[in-house]
């Protein structure tokens, strides 16, 4: 049911930004929180951000606070994540997720990621 595309990665210089979007289908997006992982090789899949359904609070992990920001845009069943001030240890594959509800329960066993997108943060 659940259907998610990621796009926007690429190859960026440190100290660059890269707008990545993810758009959804099959649902009622409006009603689902929704949120970023990525993974490195190597390490685990790592929760970045989230956003409540209707967009009014939004979460960040540690290592992205004050550098990335998440947004939605409900009318255009889309998220995005903004990212700047790109790092090498930001290179990962940068998947979107979807869960019923007003808020994202990271413990949730139940994830909708899509393929993913690949971010290359180089010299």
């Amino acid at each position: 049911q659940v259907q998610l595309v990621e796009s926007g990665g690429g190859l960026v210089q440190p100290g660059g930004s890269l707008r990545l979007s993810c758009a959804a289908s099959g649902f009622t997006f409006s009603t689902y929180a929704m949120s970023w992982y990525r993974q490195a090789p190597g390490k685990e899949r790592e929760l970045v951000a989230a956003i409540t359904s209707t967009g009014g609070r939004r979460s960040y992990a540690d290592s992205v606070k004050g550098r990335f920001t998440i947004s939605r845009d409900n009318a255009k069943n889309t998220v995005y994540l903004q990212m700047n001030s790109l790092k090498p240890e930001d290179t990962a594959v940068y998947y979107c997720d979807a869960q019923y509800g007003y808020y994202y329960n990271k413990d949730s066993t139940f994830h909708s990621w899509g393929q993913g997108t690949q971010v290359t943060v180089s010299s």
